[in-house]
């Protein structure tokens, strides 16, 4: 009876696009085709974004370059609701909610 040979994939995510190459000898860095980057996009997107560059070229010539877009002023994120809603008064006299709701809702025959 033989024995069934286990297997051990590793799993890792390339730290760039497959389709990529290097021009690095002529100076454009790394390069695309166009047919590549239609295929690709979402990827090289990813990759860019991430501070790389990349020359996209049609024909064995560049036609443009990729480079990340200035990032965006960072939003500033409020916290202090729960903070605010501590410092309110609980109310005590009056209507509340749920009588305001339940008046509502007998009055439109629900």
């Amino acid at each position: 009876m033989k024995q069934k040979k286990s297997f051990k994939y590793k799993l890792t995510k390339p730290s760039e696009p497959a389709v990529l190459r290097d021009a690095a000898a002529i100076g454009l860095g790394r390069v695309v085709t166009v047919r590549d980057a239609k295929a690709h996009l979402s990827a090289l997107l990813e990759w860019v974004a991430a501070g790389n560059e990349l020359t996209i070229t049609s024909g064995g010539q560049p036609k443009a370059k990729l480079v990340s877009a200035a990032p965006a002023k960072a939003r500033k994120v409020f916290t202090g609701m729960g903070d605010y809603l501590k410092t309110m008064p609980v109310q005590t006299k009056g209507p509340f909610a749920d009588e305001l709701v339940r008046a509502d809702r007998d009055g439109r025959g629900w």
